[in-house]
């Protein structure tokens, strides 16, 4: 096949691949300046995009194109190197029409993934990955002594940009970006066959003014989260809380949706057995069914003002939740107290013994 048996097929392949991660890159850099501009709708972007069936093709599609383009230009960078054989190693005067990018293509390609792997460290696997794991709340990400949702972007930016090293990682990763992008983004078009004077020159300006707008924005993006992660900026803003405290408040009250139904289930096959009246029957249902629910209503009524503070909603599920808890979880501790108490073993009774009788005294004289 021609797109890997010959160099021209493999610069194709090149060529195609930059030119979805160049539209990418500037896909990135909007969804950044909503962050910027508009957090709480920065949030709702995450929470739409997230583990949801699109997101994930896409992401998928994203790190296949990835990882073509890594592939395809080690390829072509040994090939090249096979094809000047020993001349590689012979001092040549410096040619001027040859860009230094151009020359540093693999160099700065590699700190471009070196970067991009730390931000997938920082936020993907926080964020998507998270969802995809189902992660509960002892797995998620601490900040403040508080699970952070994968869906709440925002507080993720206020976790790594409050880290010193950060924005000086960043934007060395900007930098490499800017030089792999500006001569990557006029060549693959040059692969393609707009090789012409009028054209090259033409995509040259482009590809440095659009290169240029992106990697400015993106450090001008990395400065300002970094201002606003150390002012606390993500965790006290009046309309992230609130969001946050929508977020968690819709997050507990499912739960409280799903253990409801279990708990009403278990009051109603009890009351079939025929002797769930007794006493006993009560006592052993209380400390042992109901006591394993109660844990979990207590946990979610617990979390929900924790996590969702003054912005606490409890649904209908909740509320009943609640009232589950304060009415039979006095009654579940007696009830589990009486279960595990010993026996008061019994006192044997005394048995009386027979008061022998005195015999008469025979006065018959023999």
């Amino acid at each position: 096949m021609w797109l890997t048996s010959s160099s021209i097929g493999r610069k194709f392949v090149m060529a195609v691949t930059g030119i979805a991660l160049v539209l990418f890159v500037t896909f990135h850099v909007l969804m950044n300046a909503v962050a910027l501009i508009w957090p709480t709708a920065y949030n709702q972007v995450c929470e739409f995009l997230g583990a949801n069936w699109y997101a994930l093709i896409a992401s998928a599609g994203l790190a296949l194109l990835f990882i073509i383009h890594i592939i395809y230009a080690l390829w072509l960078t040994i090939q090249n190197r096979a094809a000047r054989g020993n001349d590689r190693y012979a001092v040549n005067a410096r040619q001027p029409q040859v860009e230094w990018s151009s020359k540093n293509m693999l160099v700065l390609g590699i700190v471009v993934l070196a970067f991009l792997a730390v931000h997938l460290i920082q936020f993907w696997a926080k964020m998507q990955w998270m969802e995809l794991r189902d992660a509960d709340l002892a797995v998620l990400p601490q900040l403040e002594g508080t699970p952070c949702p994968p869906a709440m972007g925002t507080l993720f930016i206020q976790m790594a940009f409050a880290e010193v090293w950060t924005p000086i990682v960043y934007i060395i990763g900007f930098v490499a970006l800017w030089f792999h992008m500006t001569h990557g983004f006029w060549s693959m078009f040059h692969t393609i066959g707009w090789d012409n004077n009028i054209w090259i020159s033409r995509l040259k300006k482009i590809a440095c003014w659009w290169t240029s707008i992106v990697v400015a924005l993106f450090i001008a993006q990395a400065i300002v989260f970094t201002v606003h992660a150390h002012n606390n900026y993500y965790t006290t803003n009046p309309e992230l809380k609130a969001q946050y405290g929508e977020y968690w408040s819709n997050y507990f009250n499912a739960q409280a949706d799903e253990l409801l139904p279990q708990i009403e289930a278990a009051f109603n096959d009890f009351q079939q057995q025929p002797d769930f009246n007794t006493a006993e029957a009560q006592q052993k249902f209380f400390a042992t069914t109901i006591a394993e629910y109660m844990p979990q209503a207590q946990a979610i009524i617990n979390n929900l003002t924790q996590y969702a503070g003054e912005y606490a909603k409890a649904n209908e599920s909740t509320a009943t939740l609640s009232s589950f808890v304060q009415n039979f979880g006095p009654m579940v501790e007696r009830a589990k107290m009486l279960q595990n108490a010993a026996p008061v073993p019994a006192t044997p009774a005394v048995q009386a013994q027979p008061v022998e009788q005195p015999q008469p005294e025979n006065t018959n004289n023999q």
